[in-house]
């Protein structure tokens, strides 16, 4: 894998030029004089600068996205590429337009394969949504038809790449990002041989059209939370366990989800190796292996463009053993969280140490926290997390009996209507046998909410068939949690009285 420390996506800037210029040229190498000019650059930045994204990887331009918005009736279906763009002057750009207008969209080749342009084509539906644009509009080049052509009309060369009976790089990502061909375009975009000059016309329908204007890269107010019900199973190596992270990974991020959360210790399995040790030596045997799973989960989080929650796992600091998990951002950057409070289980099979590190994470999707199982029964890490603006608590969790189960569950309720904030639970079922101190599991993952008028009145927002291996797709509205705040029919964080009561973190935190 590339060594990615960051991925940002972000408007275009002129200073970007040089790097948009050589980036543009390994992307089309079979066309090399096709890359845009300093000035035309300059002009899209002038006129449109919101519409010009671009994404870095390391610092580096790695991909770029550019449009305009057009009032369409004054073009309709039939235009060529100078035509839309004003013979490249760009003057056809129209701020009261209704449609936005990709005029360009490349990743350079060292880049492709981490799904960076499904990135930007995100970022152009948000910039539509967001300005209230009825729709996104492009010609999109075919460039294996010249392939074909002997064949093929162009009408039935795109009807067998969506079949893929036939694969267009192009057209196929298209097609994958929603967009559906309007019409076959001729005389398109001059000396695109490769397409013999002809085009898709191909869009793209905003839902929400009418919806208030925004700019891009505004917080989110609804997010979408993938909670994964882990069943535990026998791997016979790391590239087995490998394969079903990234088979839930996928299968979450099909759905857009903001995170993905995994249950406590869903690596147990490869206990079984070493199950002819003593538990607190198997254990600690199954922590070599946490570094590795962190860097395939930055892996998994840059490739499907999910925030992941990697639930927990043990690892040693120190000569000490914790058990802790890893957020990891679509970003490529991550941090680490603790679980601070050990069971008495815990402690006498495994040696486990409780952790000394409590922290609030931003993400481009809000302020969270991760409490590990256990923790989220102690209502303080909750306050304190609330102290500091969380507005989304996710607790990995792994329960042999209902009793322990239920303790979680009720725990993790009560923090959500205590703290005006959501709470996500996910957990592992089913039993392994071969592995010592780890029974057998029961588990329903939920997602759980404050209870008043906007809220479901039980304060359970969904949750999973008990006892099942499944995903759980919840959708959770942040600014319902700001109207709460301040207009509830209680109002739990702003009553307390802290002139009667405080509380506070000890010196023994550690920034570590």
């Amino acid at each position: 894998m590339m060594d990615i420390q960051q991925i940002e996506m972000r408007n275009l800037r002129i200073e970007d030029y040089q790097q948009l210029k050589s980036s543009m040229i390994e992307a089309y190498e079979q066309m090399p004089e096709y890359y845009w000019r300093e000035n035309h650059i300059k002009i899209l930045l002038d006129k449109f600068p919101d519409g010009q994204i671009c994404v870095l990887v390391n610092g580096k331009i790695a991909g770029s996205a550019l449009s305009i918005i057009v009032d369409y009736n004054k073009f309709g279906d039939e235009h060529t590429y100078e035509q839309i763009t004003g013979n490249y002057t760009f003057n056809t750009h129209d701020p009261n337009g209704d449609v936005l207008y990709g005029i360009e969209i490349f990743i350079h080749p060292d880049y492709r394969g981490l799904r960076l342009g499904r990135r930007l084509y995100e970022g152009r539906k948000q910039i539509c949504e967001n300005l209230n644009l009825r729709a996104i509009v492009a010609g999109g080049r075919i460039p294996n038809y010249s392939n074909y052509a002997h064949e093929l009309s162009p009408k039935e060369y795109i009807q067998k790449v969506k079949l893929t009976e036939i694969h267009d790089p192009v057209l196929h990502f298209q097609l994958s990002n929603d967009f559906h061909v309007r019409k076959v375009l001729k005389n398109y975009l001059k000396g695109d041989k490769e397409s013999m000059e002809f085009a898709t016309l191909l869009a793209w329908n905003n839902i929400y059209y009418t919806q208030s204007e925004k700019l891009i890269n505004n917080p989110k107010s609804v997010v979408r939370l993938g909670l994964v019900q882990w069943q535990m199973r026998t791997f016979n190596n790391l590239d087995s366990l490998y394969e079903q992270i990234e088979f839930f990974v996928d299968a979450v991020s099909d759905y857009k989800s903001d995170f993905i959360l995994f249950p406590e210790f869903f690596n147990a399995p490869l206990m079984s190796i070493y199950n002819h040790l003593k538990e607190s030596e198997a254990v600690r045997e199954l922590a070599q292996y946490t570094e590795q799973l962190r860097d395939k989960f930055i892996e998994f989080a840059i490739s499907y463009n999910v925030n992941i929650i990697t639930g927990s796992m043990p690892y040693m600091i120190d000569e000490k053993l914790y058990n802790v998990g890893y957020l990891c951002r679509r970003n490529g950057t991550w941090e680490q969280y603790e679980k601070i409070h050990i069971t008495p289980n815990e402690l006498s099979y495994w040696g486990l140490s409780g952790g000394n590190k409590l922290k609030v994470f931003e993400t481009d999707a809000g302020k969270i926290g991760v409490q590990i199982c256990y923790d989220i029964e102690f209502p303080e890490l909750s306050r304190i997390m609330s102290d500091q603006g969380v507005q989304l608590i996710f607790v990995p969790f792994l329960t042999d009996t209902q009793n322990g189960y239920t303790r979680v569950r009720r725990c993790a309720q009560a923090r959500a209507i205590e703290n005006e904030c959501y709470v996500a639970i996910a957990g592992s079922v089913g039993n392994l046998p071969k592995v010592n101190n780890m029974d057998i599991q029961y588990a329903q993952s939920a997602v759980f909410t404050p209870s008043d008028f906007a809220f479901p009145t039980n304060g359970v927002k969904a949750e999973a068939t008990p006892n099942t291996e499944m995903t759980l797709i919840v959708d959770v509205d942040l600014d319902l949690l700001k109207e709460l705040h301040s207009h509830g029919a209680v109002t739990n964080l702003r009553n307390r009285r802290l002139d009667f009561y405080n509380l506070f973190l000890t010196d023994k935190e550690s920034s570590r």
